[in-house]
């Protein structure tokens, strides 16, 4: 089948791409409102941008045409914390991605703890094994898109100590989510090593 996107509607669209796509790591992000409450909300538009300095970027789409929350939150504060979220996790991030009135805590609603973070003002979820905590670069917009892409700097690094090894993460033990089509996760299965 061959499908010309400019004839399909943008949730057609959003179908495809998401299934071809994948698996998407998740973005659990936690940022704060004008209020000073702590958002969170998961994120599968998400990923590296480069390592020197370590750059990541997060796509964050509209809800009724306006922006969600967390880009309220980062564009106007301009930092946030990307905490890495677990397979056992996935319950929890499913119902952190429900609607919640601008300024209503889903951190507070769901039951769960922060932790302040080391330099920025925005807390890590206490549940996160990793996380990093990221001011804003960037951030691009334009008239025919409907999300905002943000480039963001990582300033920090958390990793729980069990799971780094010789300066590397095993990524097994971090057992992180991934996003396939849908409201459907996934874990990651077998590894290949390609070294020697």
């Amino acid at each position: 089948m061959d499908i010309d996107p400019k004839s399909r509607t943008p949730e057609e669209t959003y179908k495809l791409i998401t299934g071809m796509i994948v698996p998407r790591p998740v973005a659990w992000i936690t940022s704060l409102s004008s209020n000073g409450a702590v958002n969170l909300a998961p994120f599968s538009a998400y990923g590296l941008v480069t390592h020197s300095p370590p750059m990541l970027m997060v796509s964050i789409g509209k809800r009724d045409s306006e922006r969600k929350d967390t880009g309220k939150n980062i564009v106007s504060r301009r930092e946030f914390v990307v905490n890495v979220a677990r397979f056992e996790d996935a319950e929890t991030v499913q119902a952190s991605s429900a609607e919640f009135a601008y300024g209503e805590s889903e951190v507070e609603r769901l039951g769960l703890e922060t932790v302040e973070s080391a330099v920025v003002s925005v807390p890590r979820l206490a549940i996160a094994v990793a996380a990093m905590e990221c001011r804003l670069r960037d951030k691009l917009e334009y008239s025919d898109v409907d999300s905002i892409i943000l480039l963001a700097e990582v300033a920090r690094f958390y990793i729980r100590d069990d799971l780094i090894r010789e300066g590397k993460i095993n990524t097994g033990e971090l057992d992180p989510l991934a996003r396939v089509a849908g409201p459907n996760y996934a874990r990651l299965g077998r590894f290949v090593s390609m070294v020697g």
